[in-house]
This record gives structure tokens, sequence and C-alpha cells, in this order.
């Protein structure tokens, strides 16, 4: 761990940045205020030496967790969730492993590691979207077993920011399968975009081009479906006008015949 070895050094030097005190608290209040002020390395310089010199200490159980909190300032995700789970195994007690703070900040670590957007690579959307699930599960976990925690709020916002990043990724994968002709390969990830993912702004585009795919794979009772819900849910928007064209087109349903 980069931070973890910045904050060692060699036995009987004292960085410069740093001003030890003889007391435990004391150095765990100097080592928050660093991580307050995003000094990362020198925060954690605090809280190894309050490790190796308070091990017997409540701060020095404090400072395990400051530690993985400056890990995850500094981004080194993966040290952080390593040190968040290894603190939430050591300390299941521990009032911020029993509020969710430890478990949410997993999560979190998670979802900092998404790849963004940058104009020179391929958007987000046409990448492995892996790491994208790794990070809504870890987030629904957080929820399911601290459903009232205060971060609660902080997870939600994380959880719908997955699942755009989700949907836009299979309604990527839909029109590719549309633009290439194959009609029933967008079907099914239609249907997959509009079940797991509903609501988060592609409902209407979806079902027009999901009633076209059925259209072109001769189902018109299932093209029918989701052009009249397209109508339904969307009433005033223009797709909905041309939905409703297009079911007048349909051949009529089939009737069963009476017993």
């Amino acid at each position: 761990m980069a931070i973890a070895a910045a904050a060692c050094g060699p036995a009987g030097k004292v960085s410069s940045s740093v001003s030890y005190s003889v007391s435990a608290q004391k150095n765990y209040d100097k080592g928050v205020e660093q991580l307050a002020a995003s000094h990362w390395t020198t925060a954690a310089k605090y809280f190894s030496f309050i490790k190796s010199r308070f091990p017997y200490s409540k701060f020095a159980v404090l400072a395990e967790l400051r530690l993985a909190d400056a890990e995850m300032g500094a981004e080194e995700y993966l040290e952080a969730i390593d040190s968040y789970k290894l603190f939430a195994k050591f300390h299941p007690t521990h009032e911020q492993v029993a509020d969710g703070y430890v478990s949410y900040r997993i999560g979190l670590a998670y979802f900092k590691q998404l790849p963004g957007d940058f104009w020179l690579l391929p958007p987000s959307f046409e990448k492995d979207q892996s790491p994208v699930e790794d990070a809504g599960e870890e987030m629904r976990r957080f929820v399911q077993k601290f459903p009232d925690s205060p971060y609660r709020k902080q997870a939600d916002k994380i959880l719908s920011e997955v699942g755009k990043r989700l949907a836009a990724h299979e309604w990527y994968v839909a029109r590719y399968y549309w633009t290439r002709g194959k009609p029933m390969g967008t079907v099914l990830r239609l249907r997959r975009l509009l079940e797991r993912f509903g609501g988060v702004g592609y409902d209407e585009e979806a079902l027009w081009l999901l009633g076209r795919a059925y259209a072109k794979v001769q189902m018109p009772d299932r093209a029918r479906e989701a052009w009249g819900q397209l109508v339904e849910k969307f009433p005033e928007s223009s797709r909905a006008g041309d939905a409703r064209t297009e079911i007048a087109r349909l051949p009529a349903a089939a009737v069963a015949p009476p017993k």
C-alpha cells in the first residue's frame, strides 16, 4: 500500500511534515485534521504512528479505520476495500460497522473505480460492464443490510447512476443488433433493459424499437403490446403518434375460437 509505505519510513525518522504528540488522542486528532484537508499521506503517518506506539489504545482501532479512509482519499481503492473488509472482520461490533459506514465505503470504493468517458477512448457504455455490476451489487448489499443507515441517500444516488450506466450499455447493444439486422437480439436486450432498468430515461425509445423489432420477426401481437405500452405511458410524445400509426397497420389480432 503506497500510503502505508510512505507513512512508515526508516525507524527513528520523523517526517518534517508531521509533529507527533505524546498521546494517542492528540495524534488521532491531528490525523483527522489532515484527512479533512485532503493530506492523505500526512494523515496516514499519524494513524500509523498511533498503531505502532499505542497499540492497545481505543484510538489504535480508530486509526485502522481512518487509514482506510486515507487510502480511499488517495484513490487507492483496492487497498481501501481490503482495509475496510479487514476492519469489519476484526471489529464487527464497532459503531461504524454497525451503522453501515464501512459497508457503504466498500461500495463507494467499487463505484469510484468505474471508468469515465474520455474523448480519445470508447465511451464507457461500450466497455465491459462487470465493474459496474460489482459496484451495484455491493451497494445493493449495503442497502439490504442497512436500510436505515445515514448513508442510505448517498447509496441510492450511486445505485441510480449504476442503473443509468447499465441501461446505457443495454441500449447500445440493442441498437448494435438492430443496425446489423439482428432483430431478435434487439428484442432480448430491450426486454432486459425495460425489465431491469425501467424508468431511467430509455423507456420511450426502447418501447418504440421493441415494437419495430417484434414486427420484424413476425410477432405482431408482441409488437402491438410494446407499442400499446408506449402509447399508455407517453401519450403526448411523438413516438406515441408513430406507435398508433404502426398499430393500425398491424394485422388484426388473432381471436381464440370459442370453447
